[in-house]
């Protein structure tokens, strides 16, 4: 699994991202490219190796061939809005055009919902609705270049799950299209909630809503899981000098493999006293058949000496979130405890064999090159049981058999 893990000194923009990722190694050229079909206008990727408080980076800007460089926020970044003309479409149009290019579908899902993210804290802060809402500086060519090229370089660099550290908050006011706003701006501010951040005395915005509905989409973990191994590292650069700080964003990619011997899972717990048994059964299969590791209740005694269950969940770092929206969604929790637990696994592999009532996987757990479990897959014993009317056990016996027999036929099962 590849990890993606953001830290910020000076701040988070739309070119910032971008910078970070295109210093990871995705090539600018031909994210260029293709971001030509999304048809936003002539622009061109200029792509700069610069210097930040002496650590070195990537500096983009997005030149719009009908840019006037209009910066209509005081602020470190460049999410700097030029092409006016082009400046005030709506969701609608911004979402045909992202579905009418020739990007993969993944990078056109991802983006739309950074867009749409963006559209309903306008639409909240309005007091309108999303599909009344006309973008300004998001709705530019070099923001729509900043979001779904950044969108689509994640997609390049193969990424599965994204961790973001606490993100700088300026002080001060800033000014914008609408007047005069206290810093961060208050759609940076909505965008931002539950997100970690750290309040700094820099007078600049340094986290700007594109900065921050992309990082706010993207977030899947709260911190990159134990052992992840460090790949490359990449700097993306501002456009300002922020004088106490560099002006940089870092952008880690991480590898992590959950097929060594030891590896690391979330342990999701919550304790239920008003869920009925049917309910808590529906959650557990549908917990399982969503990718968790594991699920299991114990019977627990409650405050006030009511029967309960303590439900308890094992899944993937990177499945967190999916986890957490069943178990809300689908229980009468209030709240859920989390623990990271490291865990040690049998490396395993699948073997066919053949039984006098069809195919049947067996599985091989290997302890230190050892073969040292076997196991048929209860899921095909199932299977051949129904199609041939015996019971389970008779299929799992059988191909526990003919398993021992190719052993000692071909030696060791390979």
């Amino acid at each position: 699994m590849n990890v993606l893990a953001f830290d910020s000194i000076g701040g988070a923009s739309g070119d910032m991202i971008l910078g970070a990722l295109i210093d990871l190694g995705v090539d600018p050229a031909a994210l260029e490219r293709d971001l030509q079909s999304l048809g936003a206008g002539p622009f061109h990727l200029q792509v700069e190796r610069g210097l930040s408080a002496h650590l070195a980076g990537a500096r983009v800007t997005v030149q719009a061939e009908s840019a006037r460089h209009d910066h209509a926020h005081d602020h470190a970044h460049s999410d700097h809005h030029h092409d006016a003309a082009a400046s005030h479409r709506g969701l609608a149009e911004i979402e045909a055009m992202i579905r009418g290019s020739a990007l993969p579908d993944a990078v056109k899902n991802q983006a739309i919902r950074v867009f749409r993210r963006i559209g309903e804290v306008e639409a909240r802060m309005h007091g309108t609705s999303v599909e009344q809402i006309h973008f300004h500086e998001i709705g530019a060519v070099d923001s729509i270049i900043d979001i779904v090229g950044s969108c689509l370089a994640l997609h390049r660099l193969g990424v599965d799950a994204v961790a973001v550290g606490p993100l700088p908050m300026g002080r001060g006011v800033i000014r914008c299209a609408h007047g005069v706003f206290p810093n961060p701006a208050p759609a940076t501010i909505e965008l931002l909630r539950g997100m970690p951040i750290e309040q700094t005395e820099a007078p600049f915005e340094l986290v700007t809503p594109t900065g921050a509905a992309l990082l706010a989409e993207w977030r899947s973990i709260d911190r990159p899981p134990p052992g992840a191994a460090i790949a490359r590292v990449g700097y993306g650069l501002g456009q300002r000098d922020l004088g106490d700080r560099p002006n940089l964003l870092r952008a880690a990619l991480l590898e992590w493999s959950e097929q060594t011997e030891s590896d690391a899972c979330l342990v999701l717990e919550t304790n239920l006293d008003d869920a009925t048994p049917e309910l808590v059964g529906v959650l557990a299969q549908r917990l399982m058949a969503a990718g968790a590791l594991d699920v299991f209740t114990l019977p627990a005694q409650m405050k006030k000496q009511r029967p309960g269950v303590l439900l308890t969940v094992l899944c993937r770092i990177a499945d967190r979130e999916r986890m957490l929206d069943l178990i809300f969604r689908e229980s009468t929790t209030f709240g859920v405890r989390e623990t990271t637990a490291r865990r040690t696994v049998l490396a395993r592999r699948v073997v066919r064999v053949q039984t006098p009532y069809g195919e049947v996987g067996v599985k091989i757990g290997v302890w230190r090159g050892e073969d040292i479990v076997r196991a048929p897959e209860m899921d095909d014993c199932i299977r051949r049981a129904t199609e041939h009317g015996v019971s389970v056990r008779a299929v799992y016996e059988a191909a526990q058999r003919a398993f021992a027999v190719s052993s000692r036929r071909d030696g060791p099962a390979g």
